[in-house]
């Protein structure tokens, strides 16, 4: 998997290049190439901004720079991606989905965004990772490029993916390691039982519990069993009845 990204700042993505991504690059199973924005001004101040038609605060990223930056790594193969707020919100669905390509561009906004001509042009994918507004599109894109690597064959271990959170569209489980007992709470029992399907029950449970309490609408696309429904049933109830008792 090859990710380009397009910035006017390159530095910021030192990071990236630490723990599990920079050993997945080691392996030359992803590359991450650092394409400068700025280097492709034709101004001789390396001007990449100037101030948007119509009036309003901020500045605007010119057009022809973002083109030249964009055509110098453009591929037949290759699919843009756009960090902008006014885009799709990441999802794990998305993120699997782009696993599956081999050259990804990603183009990294700055100021108050792009002129809306280039990126009509370049027909970009827009993608948001949060109703909220950052500085740029660095950080967001450091997000995109890690979520999506994980998913890159033999950059986890295999199996690691399976349980974790939104992989089955529930929140992943409490887990637990050693020491069994620290500040005076104590590992839950069923996990030291050595019971592998009461293990499994404590974990699916657990699961449903978090799902419903912090992201209840997943529920709705997740694909519960007939158990899983009486058991969701019997904490909403616990539920309404503590607040009858409150």
């Amino acid at each position: 998997m090859k990710f380009e990204v397009l910035t006017l700042f390159p530095e910021m993505f030192e990071p990236i290049n630490t723990s599990i991504i920079g050993r997945a690059i080691e392996k030359n199973l992803i590359e991450i190439n650092l394409i400068n924005i700025r280097d492709f001004s034709k101004d001789k101040h390396k001007k990449v901004d100037d101030t948007p038609y119509g009036g309003g605060a901020g500045m605007l990223m010119k057009p022809d720079v973002v083109w030249d930056a964009w055509n110098s790594v453009k591929s037949k193969n290759a699919k843009t991606i756009y960090m902008s707020p006014k885009g799709k919100t990441l999802t794990q669905a998305k993120v699997e989905e782009l696993a599956k390509e081999e050259h990804l561009i990603i183009l990294c906004g700055h100021y108050e965004g792009i002129d809306q001509r280039v990126i009509d042009s370049i027909e970009c994918e827009e993608i948001s990772i949060g109703d909220y507004v950052l500085t740029g599109g660095e950080i967001p894109a450091m997000v995109l490029i890690d979520s999506v690597s994980r998913y890159v064959s033999g950059v986890l271990k295999q199996g690691s993916k399976t349980e974790e959170s939104f992989s089955n569209d529930l929140l992943e489980y409490p887990q637990y390691t050693r020491p069994e007992e620290f500040l005076g709470i104590k590992v839950p029992e069923v996990l030291t039982s050595g019971n592998h399907q009461n293990i499994e029950k404590w974990r699916r449970q657990k699961s449903l519990e978090i799902t419903l309490k912090n992201r209840p609408e997943l529920l709705k696309k997740a694909n519960l069993t007939e158990e899983d429904k009486i058991f969701l049933k019997e904490i909403e109830a616990k539920s309404n009845e503590n607040m009858n008792f409150s």
